[in-house]
């Protein structure tokens, strides 16, 4: 049986059985966050334990590395609708310890590419038209430095409104523990923090 068969009977039981009930929630995020982090398996269930959040609790976006490097790309975009449209009035961005992105080998991956058919022509011609494939690929040296490129990005964002405190932390990918790396009610004024 395919993995997606298996999904799909799993889920016709867990309709029948009324399981979805205990999610039930709305769209917006009952503690008016959103959070930017990794896409890594390991922070699935790991990341929301730790910040003692549950479904409903905030807006989550994943991607590779927790990073934003287009600042009109989706996950801009993203953040930008959860504090327009659905109440977000803090941003957390927060990366892992252990993260595939630190020091991310770009040439590497392109050789995997072509290992996996594609070819140097596609690859020439993304190039030729402007896009450069280990720049794009390139990930950080260290974790904490992701973090505080990725606040900085978000914080200087010409759509982002003023009062929106941008926090960056790092999860120990193990254990869950938390370690501020930007407060972002520094940047608040009269804020307590």
């Amino acid at each position: 049986m395919s993995q997606v068969q298996t999904i799909l009977e799993y889920n016709k039981k867990f309709v029948a059985d009324k399981e979805y009930e205990q999610y039930i929630t709305d769209k917006y995020p009952e503690k008016k966050m959103a959070i930017v982090t990794c896409m890594d398996s390991r922070l699935f269930e790991l990341l929301p334990k730790a910040m003692n959040l549950r479904n409903g609790d905030a807006k989550i976006i994943k991607n590779a590395g927790a990073i934003i490097s287009q600042p009109f790309g989706s996950v801009m975009r993203s953040l930008l609708v959860a504090i327009y449209e659905l109440n977000a009035e803090e941003v957390y961005i927060i990366g892992h310890t252990g993260c595939g992105m630190a020091a991310l080998n770009s040439e590497h991956m392109i050789n995997s590419m072509r290992e996996k058919g594609i070819s140097d022509d596609v690859l020439n011609t993304l190039e030729n038209s402007g896009i450069k494939l280990k720049k794009w690929l390139r990930g950080f040296d260290n974790e904490k430095e992701g973090i505080i490129r990725t606040v900085e990005l978000v914080k200087k964002h010409p759509l982002l409104p003023s009062g929106i405190p941008i926090h960056g932390m790092l999860i120990d990918s193990m254990t869950g523990e938390l370690e501020l790396i930007v407060n972002g009610y520094n940047d608040q004024e009269g804020l307590d923090v």
